[in-house]
């Protein structure tokens, strides 16, 4: 007789907190700001300060200007997210904010 049981049972009823999600978030945003300042420095490595004098870069931004503006908004919205939750980070951890207090 074979029983069809969920191999673990207590994933389906698990409800995450916002504190287990908070470090998960923090951590993707923190490695997407590091690819792009990498990129960002590999590409300055490669085409150098000089590029900027050519008439071309500029048209290539001007007719991409909608994909710039997006990544430039999805970026700062993962900058100040990080930042936030640094900031919030470390206001619990020093402050005792969140703490239960002993009696």
């Amino acid at each position: 007789m074979n029983i069809l049981r969920p191999l673990s049972p207590h994933l389906p009823i698990y409800k995450p907190q916002l504190t287990s999600t908070f470090p998960i978030y923090h951590r993707i945003s923190g490695a997407f700001l590091a690819t792009i300042v990498l990129f960002f420095y590999l590409i300055c490595l490669k085409i150098g300060l000089i590029c900027l004098t050519y008439e071309n870069v500029y048209q290539f931004f001007f007719y991409s200007s909608k994909l710039i503006l997006i990544s430039v908004e999805i970026t700062a919205l993962a900058l100040s997210y990080h930042l936030y939750n640094g900031v919030r980070h470390l206001l619990t951890d020093f402050s005792g904010f969140g703490r239960k207090r002993l009696k």
